[in-house]
C-alpha cells in the first residue's frame, strides 16, 4: 500500500468518525428532546388530572391527553382574529349607561354570586344557543353594554375568547394561543377583558377584541382573575418553577406588582375584601389572606385541598369549601367562626350569599342553604343529579340557579330553586354534563354553558323572554302511538310575524337530533320522519328561528312507542294482550320481561 492509498484511507476514517459523531450527537439530542417533551407532557397531564372534576370522571384527562397535548406542540402561527363589527342594527340592544351586570366569576370581588337584577318574570324560553365545535368548559361574564364573553373553541382549538351580542350573534373572537379551560373572563371598568390560559399567559384584551398586553406568569393559569379597586389584577397559578402555586398581583399596564408562593397548585379564585385583603385557597390544604402589598396576613390550615372560590359577607366573614367535607366560616382575623359538614365529600362550588345573608352551596346531589350565624342547614334541595364545579347564581328575587350532571355523565341540566328550597324550573340542555356557573344579564336573561358528546362540543345557552319578532311556537302533528322500528312522519309548522324565512331544529326525545335545517317560508308545512328503536314514551320538541336569529319557544308532542308488532305476532301471549288492551302497551310487563 503506497502513501497515497494510506492517506486516502486515513481521510475516509476521519470522515466516518466525524459522521458517527454527528449521528451520535443527533441521536442524543433527539433522545434528550424526547425525554424533556415526555417530562413536560407528564407535568401537563398531572395538572389536567388535578383540575379534573373527580376520579370517576376521566373525560378531561383522557380527552385532553389525546387532543390538547397535540395542539400544545403543534406549530400554530400566532393570530389575532377579529370579526368586523358591522352589526349596527343591534345597537338598540345595548345600553352603555348600565353598569356591568356580571363582570367576573361569581359576579363581584366578594364572590357573592348575587345579581341586582330580578328574574321572577323570566319565562325560561331558550332564546338562542351557540355551539363551539370542540369541548371547552367555560363560565360566561357580561360587559356593561350587554356583550357576553366566554372561552371557547374554533376549528377544534380551544384557545379562543368569544364575544357575543345579547341576541347570540358573534361579535368577535380572539385567539389566545393557549387553552382557556373552565375560565371566566373578568372585565375592568374601562372595558378591558382579562383571561388566563393553560399556557401561562394572563392576557388583556380591549373591548373591541384587539390585543392589549400579555403577562407571562411562568405556569398554567386556571384561577379566574379578580380586579381590585385600583385596577390590580389578582390570580393564582399551578405548580411553577421553584415549587408551589403562586398568587400574582399584576398592574393594569401588565407589569408584575408582586407574587406570593404557596405549597401546591392553585385553582381557587381570589376574593377581595373591602380593606383590600386578598383571600384564596390552595392545594396545600391552606386558606390564605394576603395584605394588598403581597405579604401574608394569616393562613388557615384545613384537612384537605381547597379548589373552589371563597366569598365574603358584608360583615367581613369569609366562607369557603374544602375537600375535607367542611364549609368554613372565618372571621376577618383568620380565626374560626364555625364549620359545618353537610356532605361526605368536598365541594368546588362557591358559597354564594343571598340578600339576607343565607349561604348557598352546591354539594354532592344537593343544594344547601346555611344559616350565616351558626352554619346550621336551613334547607336542602335534592337535584336528582350532582353538582361538580357550578357555583350558584342568585337573582334579586332570591331565586338560585345552578348547573348539574345527571347520572354518570348521562346529561346535564340548569336548575332554578326558590328561596324556600322548592323547585321552580329545570331544563336539560346537554347529553353530557353542565359544570358551568350561570350568570344573569341586566334584563334577567340567564346564560350558562353545557358540555355534550358525540361530537364533543360546548354550547352557550340563553334563557329569557322571546323577542316579539321571533317565530311562533311550532306546531307538531302526527301519530302519538306507534311501534318501534317503524318510520313515522310528523308535520312541523310555524309563522313568523315579519314573514321572514325560518329554520327548524328537532329533538326526537331519544337522543337523536335534527340540527337547524331550512330555510322555509313562514307558515309552510314541513314533513320529517323518524324511527324509535326502543319502547318508551318520548317527547318530540321542535323550535324555529328566523333569518335575524330570533328563536321561538319549544313546541312539544308526546309519543309512545310500545313493542314491535312482529315480536307480538311471534308471541301469542303478547299478541293477545295487545289486541285486548291496546292502550296498555304492556309497558309495566316489559319492565319485568325485557323485550327486544
Amino acid at each position: 500500500m503506497n502513501r497515497e492509498e494510506k492517506g486516502l484511507i486515513k481521510k475516509i476514517l476521519v470522515v466516518e468518525i466525524v459522521f458517527l459523531f454527528i449521528v451520535t450527537s443527533s441521536i442524543s439530542a433527539v433522545i434528550s428532546y424526547n425525554q424533556r417533551l415526555q417530562k413536560e407532557n407528564e407535568e401537563y397531564l398531572e395538572k389536567l388530572a388535578y383540575i379534573c372534576r373527580d376520579e370517576s370522571s376521566r373525560y378531561c384527562f383522557d380527552f385532553y391527553t389525546e387532543q390538547v397535548i397535540k395542539e400544545r406542540y403543534k406549530d400554530i402561527k400566532q393570530e389575532k382574529e377579529i370579526i368586523a363589527d358591522t352589526q349596527s342594527s343591534f345597537s338598540n340592544l345595548l345600553n352603555p349607561s348600565l353598569d356591568s351586570p356580571w363582570p367576573m366569576k361569581c359576579h363581584d370581588t366578594h364572590h357573592t354570586g348575587r345579581s341586582p337584577c330580578g328574574t321572577a318574570d323570566n319565562p325560561y324560553v331558550e332564546l338562542w344557543s351557540y355551539d363551539f365545535d370542540y369541548g371547552a368548559d367555560a363560565d360566561p361574564s357580561i360587559g356593561e353594554d350587554g356583550t357576553i364573553y366566554i372561552g371557547g373553541s374554533y376549528e377544534e382549538i380551544p384557545d379562543y375568547l368569544f364575544a357575543f351580542y345579547p341576541n347570540g350573534t358573534l361579535k368577535w373572537r380572539y385567539y389566545a394561543a393557549g387553552l382557556i379551560w373552565h375560565m371566566c373572563p373578568s372585565i375592568a371598568e374601562n372595558g378591558t377583558i382579562y383571561i388566563g390560559t393553560f399556557s401561562s399567559a394572563l392576557i388583556a384584551i380591549n373591548s373591541n377584541g384587539t390585543h392589549k398586553w400579555t403577562f407571562d406568569a411562568g405556569d398554567s393559569i386556571v384561577s379566574d382573575p379578580s380586579i381590585g379597586e385600583d385596577g390590580t389584577i389578582y390570580f393564582g397559578t399551578m405548580w411553577g418553577s421553584g415549587g408551589g402555586g403562586k398568587i400574582f398581583a399584576v398592574n393594569p399596564d401588565g407589569t408584575e406588582k408582586w407574587r406570593y408562593q404557596t405549597g401546591y397548585h392553585i385553582t381557587s379564585d381570589p376574593a377581595i375584601g373591602d380593606d383590600g385583603t386578598i383571600y384564596i385557597g390552595s392545594g396545600d390544604c391552606c386558606f390564605y389572606a394576603l395584605y394588598p402589598n403581597g405579604t401574608l396576613r394569616w393562613r388557615y390550615p384545613t384537612g384537605d385541598i381547597i379548589k373552589g372560590p371563597a366569598s365574603i359577607a358584608e360583615d367581613g366573614t369569609v366562607y369557603f369549601c374544602s375537600f375535607d367535607n367542611y364549609l368554613y366560616a372565618l372571621y376577618p382575623n383568620g380565626t374560626l367562626r364555625w364549620k359545618t359538614e353537610p356532605w361526605w365529600y368536598g365541594s368546588e362550588s362557591n358559597p354564594s350569599i343571598g340578600l339576607d345573608g343565607t349561604i348557598y352551596a352546591g354539594w354532592g346531589t344537593r343544594l344547601f342553604a346555611f344559616d350565616p350565624e351558626d352554619g346550621q342547614i336551613k334547607w336542602e334541595f335534592e337535584f336528582d343529579g350532582t353538582v361538580k364545579k357550578s357555583s350558584p347564581a342568585i337573582c334579586a328575587d332570591g331565586i338560585i340557579y345552578i348547573g348539574i350532571e345527571i347520572g354518570d355523565r348521562d346529561g346535564g341540566e340548569i336548575v332554578a330553586v326558590n328561596p324556600d328550597g322548592t323547585e321552580r324550573w329545570r331544563e336539560r340542555i346537554s347529553n353530557e354534563w353542565v359544570d358551568s356557573s350561570p350568570c344573569i344579564g341586566g334584563d334577567g336573561t340567564i346564560y350558562i354553558c353545557s358540555e355534550s358528546k358525540n361530537p364533543f362540543k360546548t354550547s352557550l345557552h340563553a334563557f329569557g323572554t322571546p323577542d316579539p319578532d321571533a317565530p311562533d311556537t311550532p306546531t307538531i302533528t302526527g301519530e302519538t302511538e306507534g311501534e318501534i322500528g317503524t318510520s313515522y312522519e310528523y308535520t312541523f309548522k310555524t309563522f313568523d310575524p315579519n314573514d321572514d324565512e325560518v329554520y327548524f331544529n328537532i329533538d326526537w326525545g331519544d337522543g337523536e337530533f335534527k340540527d337547524w335545517f331550512g330555510p322555509y317560508d313562514s307558515g309552510e308545512e314541513i314533513i320529517v320522519s323518524h324511527i324509535w328503536d326502543e319502547e318508551g314514551t318520548y317527547t318530540i320538541r321542535a323550535r324555529a328561528k328566523d333569518t335575524d336569529n330570533h328563536w321561538s319557544p319549544w313546541g312539544k308532542l308526546e309519543v309512545t312507542m310500545p313493542v314491535n308488532q312482529q315480536i307480538a305476532q311471534e308471541s301469542p301471549l303478547f299478541g293477545w294482550l295487545l289486541e285486548r288492551f291496546p292502550k296498555a302497551y304492556i309497558l309495566e310487563l316489559s319492565k319485568v320481561t325485557k323485550i327486544y
